[in-house]
């Protein structure tokens, strides 16, 4: 996890935080619509100001460090606002009145058959080429031709297809329980049993690099997973935990304490960019899981997330590769209900396709052997550059759909190791893998993505809609979701990427 280490004077310590709104006197966003710069509304329990004029864009995939939108905050649960969209507000469709709610038919399809340029509101359900879909936008909805659900090729940006009518329900067909509020949408609880079913994950680092200093108390309720970074190598395998000085030691135990009250999930963190841990025997290993151990009962924390990178010397062969396994199971064995996650850099694990050797696939012999105590494994797909895989002969570009699709695609199918002379990397289920991206422009060096491609890459792998040139073979509509670098970053830059980003996480199948 890249810290990037800014000039304070430049950038200031009072950073902008995305406090909790309260939303009652704020409008529902209409996707009919027409707002203004300086109108406020509210959509999927968050709060949203226009920059400038704008119809039928949708504040959660518009709100952007350059988009329409501002993201202002989550609402601070005080809202009368459902989680069902404002966008459907005013429609009198025949199908569901609500465009997060998902059709009671699941593949039933009892919703009407589509017509080619008929008059279609948002919320609509219809059927077409053996499939149901949802509006989304009434406006395109009703043009037909390019927009023709299941069959036009821009039919993805007006409709939401809600599964095969052949089937006894649609891969959306839970939808209607989850809910767009900031807390947990639903769980599948993951190998420690704690995970929601789609997570937003963030890293809170406890130092100032230039974003500023947070309580975790000021952290807002969108994130569903919050990754404290770094523990520190005391030396001879034992780790310790040191809080920086801005920050009261109480304080910090009793706002873990009340975000875990509050269904989060608060885990510590080993490694960074320059993070390390010493494991080169045994009894470094048992100083590691003793003195682990001892920061967990101290702290509060749920569980660990394993981070290490190059300045901890993780390669094929080095010992503490296998020495990290054996202490994670013997934690477990401890703590059964121990949250474990992963946040290599992708050349340590998709990188194992191009070679397996030194750094290449470093991490699959770990990820392999923990399979059966992994929560979740977010590959950091920033500051390496493309992707090869093995669905394309060229890489694919740092930011884009393709590339974070084809990510999670190797993630989660499998692939051959070392371009195919080292063996085969079994995949793990979807649950276990999310994405992991950077927070904004100042967050990491290269590899930022877009929040409105950051939620076409989640749409593409949980119902195979609003893909880019590559589209899996099947939906995985139990994806977990995405994790970012920072919390703190975010914070500093006014929630650009958790607004956005966590409203459509929280509303996916």
């Amino acid at each position: 996890m890249k810290m990037f280490w800014l000039g304070l004077t430049a950038l200031g310590l009072c950073a902008a935080n995305a406090a909790a709104v309260d939303c009652r006197s704020l409008p529902d966003w209409e996707n009919a619509g027409v707002y203004v710069g300086g109108d406020q509304v509210r959509h999927l329990n968050n709060a949203y100001t226009a920059k400038w004029w704008t119809q039928a864009e949708d504040p959660a995939t518009h709100s952007g460090t350059w988009d329409v939108w501002r993201y202002d905050g989550a609402c601070d649960g005080v809202s009368s606002s459902s989680s069902s969209s404002s966008s459907s507000s005013s429609s009198s469709s025949s199908g569901s009145g609500s465009s997060s709610g998902s059709s009671s038919s699941g593949g039933s399809c009892s919703s009407p058959q589509y017509v080619d340029g008929g008059r279609y509101s948002t919320g609509d359900l219809v059927q077409n080429v053996g499939s149901e879909f949802r509006c989304d936008v009434g406006g395109w909805c009703s043009l037909g031709g390019a927009y023709a659900p299941g069959v036009g090729w821009a039919w993805g940006e007006a409709w939401t297809q809600l599964g095969d009518c052949e089937g006894s329900s649609s891969s959306s067909s839970s939808s209607s329980g989850s809910s767009g509020s900031s807390g947990n949408p639903g769980s599948s609880g993951g190998n420690s049993g704690l995970l929601p079913k789609h997570a937003l994950v963030g890293y809170w680092h406890n130092f100032n690099n230039g974003s500023g200093l947070y309580r975790i108390a000021e952290v807002s309720d969108v994130w569903d997973v919050i990754v404290v970074a770094f523990a520190d190598d005391a030396g001879n395998g034992n780790v310790a935990f040191n809080l920086d000085a801005g920050l009261n030691k109480q304080q910090f135990i009793d706002d873990i304490a009340a975000k875990r009250a509050a269904g989060k999930i608060v885990v510590l963190s080993f490694g960074g960019q320059n993070g390390t841990v010493t494991l080169n025997s045994a009894e470094h290993v048992t100083n590691f899981v003793n003195s682990t151990a001892d920061i967990l009962d101290e702290y509060g924390f749920d569980g660990i997330d394993i981070d290490l990178e190059s300045g901890a010397g993780v390669m094929h062969g080095a010992p503490v590769v296998q020495n990290l396994v054996s202490a994670v199971k013997q934690l477990k064995a401890r703590y059964p209900n121990m949250y474990l996650s992963m946040a290599p850099e992708h050349p340590y694990v998709q990188g194992g396709y191009v070679a397996y050797t030194g750094i290449w696939g470093a991490y699959l012999p770990m990820i392999d052997q923990l399979r059966d105590e992994l929560d979740l494994l977010h590959v950091q797909l920033y500051n390496n550059g493309g992707l090869s895989t093995p669905y394309h002969s060229q890489a694919y570009a740092a930011g884009s759909v393709d590339m974070m699709v084809a990510s999670a695609m190797m993630l989660i199918e499998g692939f051959p190791l070392g371009g195919g002379s080292a063996g085969y990397f079994d995949g793990l289920r979807p649950d276990q893998v999310a994405l992991g991206l950077p927070s904004g422009p100042s967050a990491a060096g290269s590899g930022q993505a877009a929040t409105a491609d950051i939620n076409r890459a989640l749409d593409c792998l949980t119902a195979r809609v609003n893909c880019g040139s590559l589209t899996p073979s099947q939906a995985w509509p139990d994806f977990n979701g995405v994790m970012t670098w920072s919390i703190n970053w975010d914070m500093h830059d006014g929630g650009i990427f958790s607004g956005p980003v966590g409203s459509h996480v929280h509303n996916l199948p």
